[in-house]
């Protein structure tokens, strides 16, 4: 088992909001976390144990979102996404 303190301690307060993407071999962390500079959304991605993160600070939250919506927009345009596989 870990130390729970020292995870706490490094890892900072708990979040606001967490949710969980699972797809084929990799996780997707979405935690909503606050530290004395702001709100941020931390975002993990778990391939079979190796972790890489970026913290996206809410600043910019809708404008990540707003491209991030334009990239799924010409996915489908191009015949990709969800609706393709079905």
């Amino acid at each position: 088992m870990g130390n729970y303190e020292y995870d706490d301690e490094r890892r900072g307060a708990p979040p606001m909001h967490s949710e969980k993407i699972v797809s084929d071999r990799k996780i997707f962390f979405l935690d909503l976390k606050e530290n004395d500079r702001g709100r941020f959304i931390k975002i993990t991605e778990d391939v079979r144990g190796r972790r890489d993160t970026i913290m996206l600070p809410m600043e910019v939250a809708e404008e990540f979102l707003e491209a991030l919506q334009r990239c799924v927009e010409v996915d489908h345009e191009a015949g990709g996404g969800a609706a393709a596989q079905e």
